[in-house]
Parts: structure tokens; C-alpha cells; sequence
């Protein structure tokens, strides 16, 4: 019969995401599936229509909205399977999406989480924003993808079609081991939501797994169903979160001069927003540095013991800036990065 694999929707609110892309995931051709629905204790109806639409579908209520991270690691701990894949609500899947990702985990043991190709859903011959064609990072833990640098997207055109090893799989459709999320601790509840991902991959790396993307298996994805991409909250977290990851994982002897730059790199965004009128998001960065280093005690608290971290060093790894990558030298897809 094969791995079990257990498709766990996070929701809080979205009942017409659900309406609208359900149909797609009850459809998907793989024979030991569960499909659960994890609601973040909405307030509209999603529970009562999932459950009079679709009474076979697993609905799991939580109390209260823990967020991305709390609700997926309170859901996760009730769901058996070999094999989950985080899918958010608003994501459309091809029914063949499930079956090449059990096979490459078949074929290689050491593979710990694999996202599939995102494609936008309102634009379907480009890449999307939340993960593209795999993730990556700079050596200052900014975040790009194989077709997609900052807000710089790709056209698909058939570039990226190769299975490789990535930094990060995409938190929109993420295919993870279920005994190994849980053995490193699932995802960190401090970042409540945005780069929650990145961290969590960085994680398995540390721990001797490998982290893949598969573009045969395709999904689209609207994108900004939570928070849209110019709100400042998510600036906030973002932010936050990016100093927060760099404070968990990086190597010993990297943190201060890595953190310092960041910090620097920050506050040019934070101008660069400004000058554009956003002030929200200005503001927004202001309250993450404060928030980062007035509990920088206790982000120094969290960091594991990382001296030998070969994920930092690895090829998936900008050894320079995306930053002077993108703006000054005006990289503008993803195969003049690594050359420049």
C-alpha cells in the first residue's frame, strides 16, 4: 500500500479557499491518503461546511489561533502518517501531485522534506512568490528561490525542471518526513508565521537530511491569503524572524560580525520603504530590531549547539549578498546569482 500520507490544511477563516480548492485535493491520485483540515478556531463556517461537504475529511479544532507554527505542531501531534504534507488553503494541486515526491523518498532515504514546483495561480505561466522552484539563502539569511529574487519573478519556461537539493522547501506545500518533524521539535513557535520554513529546513540539514524540490509535481498558489505581501505585520515578522533564525542556527564564530550586517541591511530597507511612502513597514522594522534585541538574551537561549553546521557552508548557500546581487549588480533571475 505504500507510505501513508496525510495532507494537513491549516485554517483559520477561509472558507472560501476551501470551497474553491478542496475539490482539487479530494481528487489527487494516491491511494494511503488522509486529507485533515486543522482549524485555528475560526470564527466564519469553514468547520461546519468541511464537515457537511466532505464528512470523510479529519477536522481537527484547536481553541484558539496558534498560528502558522502552533496550529500545525497542536494538529500534526494527532495525525498518523509516514509522510505530511503542510498545504495551505489556498493552493490548487494536479492529482498526480503526491505520487513524485513518495517516489524520489523512495529512492532516497536521506530526503527529510520536499516542496513541489509553485506556479501562480492568477498567472500560471509564472512562478510564485512563496517558493518557486526551490529555496535558497544568502550568507546573511536572505531568503530567494530558483524563480523568484526579492519581488523579481520568473516566467516558467521549462528552466528549473530539474529535481535538486534546496536550503528551503516552501511552507505553502511542504512534503516532510512525520517521525523526523517531530523529532527535531517541529516548528519553532517563536516565529508563529513567515520564514518558520526556512528554519525548520535549516534544522533537518543540521541533523543529516536533505532537503529537495520536486517540479514534477506542480501546485498553484494565489499567495498573500493570510497576510498580504505588503502588510506591515508581515514585514514585522519577517524581519524578526530573520534575525531570529540567524541567532538559532548559524555557526559560533558567525553570529556577531553576520548579525551586525544584517542589522545594517535591515535599515536600508527600512529607508528604502520609507522613501517609497510606506511608512507602515518602516515602523514595522523599527518594532522588530527593538523586539529582537530587547529579548536577545533569550534568542541567545535557543541557539543548539551549531560550531559544525555544514548547512551554513553548503552549496545551497549564497557565499556573498543577494542584496548587492539584485541592486546593484541587478541580478534579476535566479542563474546570474550564483555567477556573479
Amino acid at each position: 500500500m505504500g507510505y501513508k500520507v496525510a495532507v494537513v490544511i491549516l485554517n483559520y477563516n477561509t472558507r472560501e479557499f476551501l470551497e474553491k480548492f478542496l475539490p482539487y485535493v479530494v481528487t489527487t491520485d494516491y491511494e494511503n491518503l488522509e486529507i485533515v483540515v486543522a482549524d485555528n478556531a475560526s470564527t466564519d463556517t469553514s468547520v461546519q461546511f468541511v464537515r457537511f461537504k466532505y464528512p470523510w475529511i479529519t477536522v481537527i479544532q484547536l481553541d484558539q489561533n496558534y498560528g502558522f507554527t502552533g496550529g500545525y505542531n497542536r494538529a500534526l501531534a494527532q495525525v498518523q502518517a509516514d509522510y505530511y504534507v503542510l498545504l495551505n488553503s489556498d493552493v490548487e494541486v494536479d492529482r498526480h501531485w503526491i505520487k513524485p515526491m513518495v517516489e524520489m523518498v523512495k529512492a532516497n532515504p536521506k530526503i527529510a522534506a520536499i516542496q513541489p514546483k509553485l506556479l501562480a495561480y492568477h498567472d500560471r505561466s509564472a512562478f510564485e512568490y512563496a517558493g518557486a522552484a526551490g529555496g535558497f539563502i544568502d550568507k546573511y539569511g536572505f531568503p530567494f528561490c530558483r524563480g523568484r529574487i526579492f519581488d523579481s519573478l520568473e516566467k516558467d519556461n521549462g528552466q528549473y525542471q530539474d529535481a535538486r537539493k534546496v536550503f528551503w522547501a516552501s511552507g505553502a506545500a511542504l512534503f516532510v518526513h512525520a517521525p523526523t518533524y517531530h523529532a527535531i521539535g517541529g516548528l519553532d513557535e517563536d516565529f508563529f508565521a513567515h520564514m518558520e520554513e526556512i528554519d525548520l529546513c535549516w534544522r533537518l540539514q543540521n541533523s543529516g537530511h536533505e532537503v529537495w524540490v520536486c517540479p514534477e509535481s506542480i501546485v498553484y498558489h494565489v499567495g498573500g491569503g493570510t497576510l498580504q505581501k505588503t502588510n506591515p505585520r508581515k514585514t514585522y515578522y519577517n524581519f524578526r524572524n530573520g534575525l531570529l533564525l540567524l541567532m538559532k542556527n548559524l555557526p559560533k564564530g558567525k553570529v556577531f560580525p553576520v548579525i551586525c550586517m544584517r542589522l545594517l541591511l535591515d535599515h536600508i530597507a527600512a529607508y528604502r520603504f520609507l522613501f517609497q511612502g510606506k511608512l507602515g513597514d518602516f515602523k514595522a522594522i523599527a518594532a522588530a530590531h527593538r523586539h529582537f534585541l530587547l529579548h536577545l538574551k533569550y534568542w541567545r537561549s535557543r541557539r543548539k549547539v551549531v560550531d559544525d553546521n555544514k548547512a551554513y557552508y553548503n552549496e545551497q548557500v549564497l557565499k556573498g549578498s543577494i542584496v548587492y546581487r539584485h541592486f546593484i549588480k541587478k541580478c534579476r533571475i535566479f542563474g546570474e546569482v550564483f555567477k556573479s
